[in-house]
C-alpha cells in the first residue's frame, strides 16, 4: 500500500506562509485602488477598500508608496510574462517593440492593468520609477547585440521611455487610437537613429491578439 506523504510546516514555515498570504491580499487590494483611484489615493482610502487597519499595512510595507509600487510591478510583470509569450526579453528589438505595441491594446487584453495605467498616467515618474528598469535591461541586451546604438544609451532610453509613457497616456485617455500610437512610436525610434523604413519593418510583426 502506498504511503501518503504529508508535509509538516514548522512555526517559521507557517509564519512565512501567513505573511505571504497577507502581503498578497494587500497587493491585490492595492491594485483595485490603483485602478479605481490611482497612486494619489490616501492610506485611508486604501484601508477602507481593503477592510484593514493602517497598522496592518505598515506591518508588511514601509508605506503607501512601497505598497502601490509593488502592486503595480506585480500586475505589470504578470502581463510581461504573457506579452513575451516565452521569448527572451532581450532577444531582439522587434520582440521588445512588439511587446510595447501590445501595451497600446491593454484595454482589450488586460483591462485591470489598463485602468491602473490610465489612473497613473498623470504621474509619469511613478510609472517610470517602477517599470522602466525592466525595459532598460531588455533594451541594454538588445544594444549588446548591436541592434541599438551604445552611444548615449541612458539618455536615449530616458527620452524614448518618456515618449512611450506619453503614448500610453494618449491611448488610455482616448486621444490616440492604438494605430495612431504605433505611428508615433515609429517616429520616436528616430531617437535610436532608426530610419523610417527600418521602423516600419520593426513594427510590422503580427501581435497575435486579434
Amino acid at each position: 500500500m502506498a504511503i501518503k506523504k504529508t508535509t509538516i510546516l514548522g512555526s517559521s514555515g507557517r509564519q512565512a506562509a501567513y505573511t505571504a498570504r497577507n502581503r498578497a491580499a494587500l497587493i491585490e487590494a492595492a491594485q483595485i485602488v490603483l485602478a479605481e483611484i490611482g497612486p494619489d489615493a490616501t492610506i485611508e482610502q486604501f484601508v477602507n477598500q481593503a477592510k484593514v487597519s493602517p497598522n496592518t499595512v505598515y506591518n508588511y510595507f514601509q508605506g503607501k508608496e512601497q505598497l502601490f509600487g509593488e502592486a503595480l510591478q506585480q500586475i505589470y510583470f504578470d502581463w510581461l510574462d504573457w506579452a513575451y509569450d516565452g521569448s527572451d526579453p532581450g532577444e531582439s528589438l522587434e520582440i521588445a517593440l512588439t511587446v510595447c505595441r501590445k501595451l497600446f491594446r491593454l484595454e482589450r487584453t488586460h483591462p485591470l492593468l489598463a485602468k491602473i495605467l490610465r489612473n497613473s498616467s498623470d504621474r509619469p515618474l511613478f510609472l517610470l520609477d517602477h517599470l522602466a528598469d525592466n525595459a532598460a535591461i531588455a533594451f541594454r541586451e538588445v544594444m549588446k547585440k548591436g541592434q541599438l546604438p551604445e552611444k548615449d544609451f541612458n539618455s536615449r532610453f530616458l527620452l524614448w521611455g518618456s515618449c512611450v509613457v506619453a503614448l500610453i497616456r494618449g491611448v488610455m485617455d482616448k486621444s490616440l487610437s492604438p494605430s495612431d500610437a504605433e505611428k508615433a512610436l515609429a517616429i520616436s525610434l528616430s531617437i535610436w537613429a532608426i530610419t523610417p523604413a527600418k521602423a516600419a519593418k520593426l513594427l510590422s510583426a503580427p501581435l497575435g491578439i486579434d
